[in-house]
């Protein structure tokens, strides 16, 4: 889903780097009013392991192929605030070391990849948690679905980029079927990748788990500033 250079025009590409600079500044601000010593590590290593999945690619259908955002597995671990943080920082060091995604639609990539799974899909995460079993599994699941919606979300929100300031000559309606279609299959992979390592996070430590912390004894972790 990276945008590269050009993918927009000049307004629309500063509009969205207002919005995405406002987003991130927010979300610093939630997630420093909270933030406690046991985030800080699992912060740096969700960055990392979010950084690592973007960079495997796994087929999808008619020669596409697909990649980890992350921003529901960050949401869930060290809440929604620090996880859309955790992901900006990735995008933000994939454009700037290994163009992967241009400088110029920096704002667009990090809307779409970092704020809209993080901050709508962390709190999907919390109002499925609710629906299901109280239990290690309501969490996975519900992770699994947040994030699988999110990536389709994320689309969504990228072909409104595209209808407003577009470069290309592709019809909209063309580039909203590709773009829904293809990541409705990547939500798939999220939805799966999201549920197995936040399985494995519950397994080993749930009390730094953030989605979990209703299920930890003792203090619950901050991490975020939102309410489950």
């Amino acid at each position: 889903m990276h945008a590269p250079d050009g993918f927009i025009d000049g307004p629309t590409s500063v509009a969205l780097g207002l919005v995405a600079a406002g987003g991130v500044g927010v979300a610093l601000r939630r997630a420093g009013q909270v933030l406690d010593d046991r985030q800080i590590p699992l912060a740096g290593l969700t960055s990392a392991f979010v950084f690592a999945g973007q960079m495997v690619a796994f087929p999808v259908a008619g020669g596409t192929s697909g990649h980890l955002l992350g921003g529901v597995l960050a949401a869930v671990l060290v809440g929604p605030w620090l996880g859309a943080v955790c992901v900006t920082v990735v995008v933000v060091v994939q454009a700037l070391l290994f163009a992967d995604g241009g400088l110029t639609a920096l704002g667009l990539n990090v809307a779409t990849m970092a704020l809209v799974p993080a901050l709508v899909g962390g709190p999907a995460f919390s109002g499925l948690r609710r629906l299901l079993p109280r239990g290690p599994s309501g969490v996975v699941t519900a992770s699994g679905l947040a994030a699988g919606g999110a990536v389709v979300l994320s689309a969504l929100a990228f072909t409104a980029a595209y209808a407003v300031g577009g470069t290309g000559t592709a019809p909209l309606a063309g580039v909203a079927a590709g773009m829904v279609g293809v990541h409705v299959l990547i939500g798939i992979g999220e939805g799966v990748i999201t549920g197995l390592t936040v399985g494995a996070v519950l397994a080993a430590r749930p009390d730094l788990v953030w989605g979990a912390r209703h299920l930890a004894p003792g203090p619950a972790p901050a991490g975020a500033g939102a309410t489950a």
